[in-house]
């Protein structure tokens, strides 16, 4: 597989202020896919103007053609299965089959206690997150007048009808997000594509050769889980989320640094990187113009 290159562009501008044509000018610079993050809010920006996901996406479907759109990642601190395939069908109608759903198990950030209830333990969220896309999958894949029917430990479903079901078949594609081992099954037995964003206990203090062997152990994990279901992990995209390795700032601060940092990834096996579109006075913050050349001139480099 080839590496591609994609963004993923945070929804905090007014869509008539900046918002409208980021995405627009995600397309006109040659982006595989241009993704947004599924959060109530985030980080640093808890306090400044936060934007939904499946609206801003469904706009970014009325002003571009050809560019991949999606979360990365939803997860189901605020989610529900049922609901959110039906917004799933619908943009994926919308956008004429240019959805994928980035999915993860979710944090402990602000998202966790936004709707009122105590944050969930770390196997808590994982026994919900393996629950609620399994029940997605069946939602999404199964179209039929008879409707999806479950009852589950943390979800349940009733008669619940997605007719005409996705463009994409059989369904629109997952790219799971995961690196402990239940997650990586997951992936390996849902997911289109898995996505990483390296070991985040080397965000701090690692070393960007520590990265890239925690990410090359990764990837041979995600590859004994495809094993075990029969799977060969060549056929999975790996996705790579940047802006939280140990070398974060770096690959954006000019384009032999970052042609330098994806073929490094990509001689692991990745097949897309993903970067963040510049913020001002943030952590993503950097030079449009190098991130506009890296758009334009790094894929053809890391052919």
């Amino acid at each position: 597989m080839s590496l591609r290159l994609s963004t993923v562009i945070l929804p905090y501008r007014r869509w008539h202020e900046g918002g409208r044509s980021t995405w627009q000018r995600a397309e006109q610079l040659g982006f595989h896919a241009a993704y947004t993050y599924d959060h109530l809010s985030w980080r640093s920006f808890r306090d400044g103007p936060w934007f939904g996901a499946v609206p801003t996406l469904t706009a970014a479907a009325g002003i571009t053609d050809t560019l991949r759109l999606g979360t990365l990642v939803t997860s189901p601190n605020f989610r529900q299965p049922v609901t959110l395939a039906k917004e799933l069908i619908s943009l994926d109608d919308i956008s004429g089959g240019r959805i994928t759903l980035g999915i993860g198990a979710g944090g402990t950030g602000f998202d966790a206690t936004a709707l009122g209830q105590e944050p969930w333990t770390p196997r808590e969220r994982a026994d919900r997150f393996a629950e609620f896309v399994s029940l997605l999958d069946r939602l999404l894949t199964e179209d039929g007048a008879q409707g999806v029917s479950y009852k589950g430990d943390h979800y349940s479903a009733h008669e619940a009808r997605n007719i005409p079901g996705c463009v994409q078949r059989p369904r629109l594609p997952f790219a799971v997000a995961a690196t402990g081992p239940r997650g990586l099954e997951l992936a390996a037995r849902y997911g289109h594509a898995w996505v990483t964003t390296g070991d985040p206990r080397l965000y701090e203090n690692g070393t960007p050769d520590q990265s890239v062997q925690a990410l090359r152990g990764q990837t041979e994990k995600l590859a004994d889980a495809c094993a075990a279901l029969g799977r060969d992990v060549r056929d999975m995209d790996k996705v790579l989320l940047t802006g939280f390795t140990p070398d974060r700032a770096r690959p954006l601060q000019s384009l032999d640094a970052f042609v330098d940092f994806a073929g490094r990834h990509r001689d692991l096996g990745f097949t897309e990187i993903v970067i963040h579109w510049p913020i001002p006075d943030s952590d993503f913050a950097a030079d449009e113009k190098v991130f506009e050349q890296i758009a334009m001139e790094a894929p053809a480099q890391l052919r």
